[in-house]
């Protein structure tokens, strides 16, 4: 009987539990940048290797939006960013945006690099970040750099 007791007592606390990070996860999925105090920029890459909807956009590290869609250009085989920003952020139009990762086995986000430009994107939905850099594929350039020490080994002894 004792036990019984024990077990439903763990079991209440489980569950608690998770309802406390389910409302945890919810509350802080809310403070994603959407809404009247926002606009959106199109961004196009050639490889979006980790990055999926709702990933954030920071500037100097911090968060300024998120990823708001992910679409693919056929045409120009692209893969197309539509990216919710801060409307208070005013981004020149020669800037960078790069997708970068926390570490090894971090996160994936766009990073934003404002240019010198004084001209503006426009801020009513048609603005294009013109200038990108996609995600590096850390297996593929581990790759070519053992590939390339060998090509060079080779080139020595002849």
């Amino acid at each position: 009987m004792r036990e019984a007791v024990f077990e439903t007592l763990i079991g209440f606390v489980v569950i608690v539990a998770a309802g406390a990070f389910f409302m945890f996860a919810m509350a802080n999925g809310r403070e994603t940048a959407s809404g009247t105090d926002t606009y959106d920029v199109t961004a196009r890459f050639n490889n979006v290797t980790g990055v999926n909807r709702g990933s954030d956009v920071r500037l100097a590290g911090v968060k300024v939006g998120v990823v708001k869609s992910i679409t693919a250009d056929f045409e120009r085989a692209e893969a197309v960013l539509q990216l919710s920003v801060d409307a208070g952020l005013e981004l020149p139009d020669d800037t960078d945006a790069r997708i970068l990762t926390e570490g090894l086995l971090g996160g994936t986000f766009i990073a934003l690099e404002p240019g010198g430009g004084y001209d503006m994107i426009a801020k009513d939905g048609s603005g294009e970040i013109l200038y990108t850099r996609g995600s590096v594929d850390l297996l593929t350039l581990m790759g070519s750099f053992a590939s390339s020490l060998g090509s060079d080994a080779e080139g020595e002894a002849q």
